[in-house]
């Protein structure tokens, strides 16, 4: 787990007061006696499309100035307290067992906080987005490099790793039952933690991997991965959202919209300043910057905006069918479990983001702080070919799903002039099948066809 923070100094003025916590935190004496109170924010840190509630928000500090400044008002010393997990599941764990006030995760993690929070009698709430993709490109079916499985439907009989309850074990479920695929009897499901995933997928011990960002890409860029199903094939939105404890929010009212604040400037500044956003989410986690960009860049696979989109609550009432058919939730009171106030509270005055546009061919060059877009793929090849050994990452959009993807792993088809460029094998298969004079050409002649 990571560290605390603290906030510095605040008014003298309650120095006889007792201490006060939130989150479970032991209470004590702020600097000069200064009651305090204790927030405990759970996050995780290699769930990169959480950053503005979680890495990138904590690295700038703007949760603490914003509780500095209520603190010089009221006299209270806020300590900010982050806790760092693989998953949902433990950050709901603690948020139910009163040790956590405020926590993020995905789609299904946040259903089974909701339905854990009212069976524990501690009731939770959903705030707000943090990262959204409308067709559901956060997650990701890859395999090893030289696997035999081609199709989802070659997956019968074989061992699939995934961490159920999770929006990657969603995204499995629904493709393989599209694929005519029983996920209950015809794959072996092994539940597992990404990293152990990641790690049993290198092994060969599991013949394919489901999951959420940022696992897919990075074994993608590592060389450890190909693609196998693109989520956003399902058309069906997915996102990362912050979840707070019913009691917290009622008692520390002013706490939380001090956080769904600080988490707005957070977005301003990703959104802002795309390529200093991510080497500083690489920084923290220790992922590859490349690899952080490829989802949250200013034209990758996430769209970060704290609103609770109609179309995202939308589609989370629709999950609540396949985790009950889990036996993972009971029913979920989805509308219930959203509460907008206390963003409306903080965004009032702030003009809404746009929706997300459709991604563009991009190039990241090394040494630059900004990247390049292009109007085609065929663009953005005669540049990567003009720039040699000094680009850093070059990214494409899938022809169809609009998915964002590394342009040296994408699958790429040459269609007359055109050069058009797939996540994964099968999407570029089906493009050529419908379009005679189309055909699947590697990557070297991809560059060679654009330079010419």
């Amino acid at each position: 787990m990571r560290g605390t923070r603290f906030v510095p100094l605040l008014s003298l003025a309650l120095l006889a007061s007792p201490a006060t916590a939130c989150g479970g935190a032991a209470d004590a004496d702020g600097p000069a006696g200064a009651r305090t109170v204790t927030v405990t924010v759970g996050y995780q840190s290699k769930t990169i499309n959480t950053v503005t509630a979680g890495t990138l928000l904590r690295s700038l500090g703007y949760f603490e100035e914003e509780l500095a400044a209520r603190g010089r008002k009221d006299g209270v010393h806020y300590e900010v307290v982050w806790q760092d997990y693989a998953t949902g599941a433990p950050i709901t764990a603690q948020m139910t067992a009163g040790k956590i006030d405020i926590g993020s995760m995905g789609d299904f993690p946040l259903l089974i906080n909701a339905a854990r929070g009212r069976q524990l009698r501690q009731p939770t709430r959903l705030v707000s987005v943090t990262g959204y993709n409308l067709r559901g490109g956060l997650n990701t079916v890859v395999t090893a490099p030289g696997s035999p499985v081609r199709s989802l439907a070659d997956l019968r009989g074989k061992k699939v790793s995934t961490s159920v309850g999770s929006a990657a074990d969603g995204t499995l479920v629904r493709a393989l039952r599209r694929a005519g695929v029983d996920p209950e009897k015809d794959i072996r499901k092994l539940n597992q933690q990404p990293s152990v995933g990641a790690s049993a997928l290198s092994a060969g011990s599991v013949d394919a991997l489901s999951q959420f960002v940022a696992w897919p890409g990075l074994l993608a860029f590592e060389g450890r991965a190909n693609a196998l199903y693109d989520g956003a094939e399902l058309n069906l939105p997915t996102f990362h959202g912050v979840t707070v404890r019913e009691k917290f929010a009622t008692e520390r009212a002013g706490v939380l919209d001090d956080f769904l604040t600080a988490q707005r400037r957070a977005t301003d500044h990703l959104r802002s300043r795309p390529v200093a956003a991510a080497e500083s989410v690489a920084e923290e986690t220790g992922l590859p910057a490349e690899v952080v960009y490829l989802y949250n860049g200013a034209h990758g696979i996430a769209t970060f905006d704290p609103e609770l989109r109609p179309e995202l609550v939308d589609a989370l009432k629709k999950d609540v069918p396949l985790l009950k058919a889990a036996k993972l939730v009971g029913d979920v009171d989805v509308d219930a479990f959203v509460d907008r106030a206390p963003l409306a509270r903080t965004t009032a005055k702030n003009a809404p983001y746009p929706k997300a546009a459709a991604a563009r061919p991009e190039l990241w060059l090394k040494g630059q702080s900004s990247t390049r877009t292009f109007d085609s793929p065929r663009e953005l090849l005669k540049a990567v070919s003009g720039a040699g050994a000094g680009v850093r990452a070059a990214y494409v959009p899938d022809a169809v799903t609009g998915t964002s993807w590394f342009a040296d792993k994408a699958v790429w088809v040459a269609d007359g002039a055109d050069l058009r460029a797939f996540v994964t094998p099968a999407g570029a298969r089906a493009y050529v099948d419908g379009h005679a004079a189309s055909r699947v050409v590697d990557y070297a002649t991809a560059l060679r066809l654009a330079a010419s």
